[in-house]
């Protein structure tokens, strides 16, 4: 009898429970509110899920991932080794033919890029470190891949945070965007209907990313991996004789490494990096980054249809990254004004063009913040 008293106190004492904090079971109620909005309301259930379920394991106490599977899926994130592959797979599945046929719908993806500076101004306002500060504004570009990717090289103690952030905001487009685009813009702007775009050519659809390449990664070295594996992977979807490459980009690799990517996210939200007022400003200021880089969008729409009176400003509201999303709403509030109406492809050149420019915003900061 006293034998196995001793076996079963000293299990009690190797267990969780002794170590269970406050911290730990809100933290795995964050947890279950992040279940239950990715598979009840729809939310990003593919990314949010991962991402909630990491954050319960995170939260149970001595779980041993210091070492194991847990460990490399950390490393993967710390490594930078995720977010890369993440953006081949998003290459595979990106056609950057309506932006080549319109291109200047590449300025709308750049305007919508001030989001993430005036996110920026407003974390080193509220006293962030310029570091910080800058992982927080890249929220702005609703693309969670480059947020991770920032955030692991700047700030890696505010991973956690960011990453649900970008996340949740990029499941809420249909939600946030609407409402401003309808505030900068007239039933009539919204009305207009734009002509169909140019047949673009195989031979063009396969040197824009080897230009791309060469050109932004010299101007920019810090941000060759994440551009070159993104315009690679297209360059398997165009390239007319790779198509098991493209086939397993777009599918298998980026569906695993998902897992993976979202997984590593939900392990750095510990309650004690995540518990904290500096988690409440970020997510504040993720929304005011995405609302600033949608305004900025639909503004610089309107100055396009000022000089030539053909552009329906709703596209300017996909420059932001969240692909096809931005796109689709830019499609929906165009139908609503005008049943007529046909923008997803003209949405899509911004919409695409807001992927690069969100990723030329992080080599930006990242050429900044090391020197």
């Amino acid at each position: 009898m006293d034998a196995f008293m001793v076996a079963l106190n000293s299990v009690w004492t190797d267990s969780g429970f002794l170590a269970f904090t406050w911290g730990n079971a809100v933290m795995i109620a964050v947890g279950c509110v992040l279940l239950y909005l990715a598979f009840a309301k729809g939310f990003e259930p593919l990314l949010l899920s991962p991402i909630a379920f990491g954050c319960i394991l995170a939260n149970l106490p001595r779980n041993g991932f210091e070492e194991g599977v847990m460990a490399l899926i950390s490393a993967g994130i710390k490594q930078e080794i995720f977010p890369p592959l993440i953006f081949l797979g998003v290459g595979a599945m990106t056609d950057f033919g309506p932006l080549i046929a319109n291109p200047k719908t590449l300025l709308m993806g750049a305007a919508a890029q001030i989001g993430v500076f005036v996110a920026l101004a407003g974390a080193m306002f509220l006293g962030f470190t310029e570091q910080q500060a800058a992982a927080i504004g890249i929220i702005g570009g609703a693309d969670g891949p480059t947020s991770i990717y920032l955030a692991s090289k700047l700030a890696p103690e505010l991973l956690g945070a960011i990453a649900v952030a970008a996340y949740s905001y990029m499941s809420l487009v249909p939600l946030i965007q609407p409402p401003v685009m309808r505030l900068f813009t007239t039933k009539k702007e919204r009305e207009i209907v734009m002509e169909q775009l140019r047949e673009v050519s195989r031979f063009e659809k396969i040197m824009f990313p080897v230009v791309s390449t060469i050109a932004i990664s010299l101007l920019l070295p810090p941000i060759t991996s994440l551009l070159g594996m993104l315009m690679l992977g297209n360059l398997f979807r165009e390239s007319g004789v790779t198509a098991r490459l493209a086939d397993t980009s777009e599918n298998a690799l980026i569906n695993t490494v998902t897992i993976f990517l979202a997984t590593g996210t939900g392990l750095t939200m510990s309650a004690e990096s995540f518990i904290s007022f500096e988690t409440l400003e970020i997510i504040f200021l993720g929304l005011v980054a995405f609302i600033g880089g949608t305004a900025g969008g639909v503004i610089f729409g309107k100055i396009m249809y000022m000089i030539d009176g053909k552009t329906n400003p709703l596209i300017g509201s996909a420059g932001v990254s969240a692909v096809p999303m931005a796109a689709r709403v830019s499609q929906i509030e165009g139908a609503k004004a005008n049943p007529a109406n046909f923008l997803l492809m003209h949405a899509m050149g911004p919409n695409v063009a807001g992927v690069i420019g969100t990723a030329v915003a992080a080599g930006t900061m990242l050429a900044m913040m090391s020197r």
